[in-house]
């Protein structure tokens, strides 16, 4: 199966979800001039990462307004559509959710980010989620995870044992640890053995400079493409041939002695 994918590489202004919403439209559309398979959007796109004074007022309401915009546009350009992540509220609870839609605009998954950030207060702010995320996008297994819990490889381990070839990571991340998150990306896709597409805000938010450097990774986590630091969509061809031929050659998954390997 191939398939090609559009990385927007967005920049977010920090509080102010009308003119999010209205740029991440934009910025969908402008990416479909080139007619890709698969859209994908950074990390709490709606907000920023993200306004603690008034969070609750600004997160959105049970997810409507972020489901009505990507599933129109999922239905309207005939594209799957991993929406990155946007701030929801239900009750009194936030969560840094994502949510995807397949072509016909059909919600098929949605994930509530699992680790919070503890060095910027995100578990004071956010519910963290207590499920992983397994769907299909024509007909390849696709998963993910958001920004911090790129850290924990533990849980990105249980969906390749699960059979993920294609795997997600949108992202807030700053530029100040760039090379982390570069590296990181790399590892989990090498250790995996599955493609990885990693979205991140670009430019400047809040009080944080982002990364940037978006990436799509082939299993051997060698770069498809590779964005800079600046608002940017990028595209990317993957084949879920190579991950086969990948596996022949290094079948870490043959190989391992689980016994030794599982994680308390």
């Amino acid at each position: 199966m191939k398939l090609r994918i559009a990385l927007i590489q967005m920049q977010v202004e920090m509080g102010n979800p009308g003119r999010n919403f209205a740029h991440a439209k934009e910025m969908m559309e402008e990416a479909m001039e080139r007619k890709p398979d698969i859209l994908v959007l950074p990390e709490t796109w709606d907000v920023g990462f993200f306004p603690k004074e008034n969070l609750a007022d600004l997160a959105d309401r049970d997810g409507e307004r972020t489901a009505r915009l990507l599933s129109e546009t999922a239905s309207r350009f005939g594209v799957n559509i991993v929406g990155g992540s946007t701030a929801v509220r239900e009750g009194n609870d936030i969560f840094n959710r994502s949510m995807v839609f397949d072509r016909k605009g059909d919600l098929v998954s949605s994930y509530d980010k699992m680790h919070g950030f503890s060095l910027s207060g995100e578990p004071g702010y956010f519910r963290m989620g207590n499920h992983l995320s397994h769907f299909t996008l024509d007909g390849i297994d696709c998963s993910m995870a958001i920004c911090y819990d790129i850290r924990f490889p533990e849980l990105i381990r249980r969906e390749a044992l699960a059979g993920v070839d294609l795997f997600f990571v949108p992202a807030a991340w700053p530029k100040i640890r760039n090379t982390h998150w570069v590296r990181l990306c790399q590892a989990r896709a090498i250790e995996n053995q599955f493609y990885l597409a990693a979205v991140n805000q670009s430019g400047h938010s809040g009080d944080t400079d982002y990364a940037g450097e978006s990436l799509l990774l082939d299993p051997w986590g060698e770069d498809i493409c590779h964005l800079e630091d600046t608002e940017e969509i990028a595209y990317g061809r993957i084949d879920t041939d190579v991950i086969k031929e990948v596996r022949t050659q290094i079948n870490v998954f043959r190989d391992r002695r689980p016994e030794w390997d599982r994680v308390e």
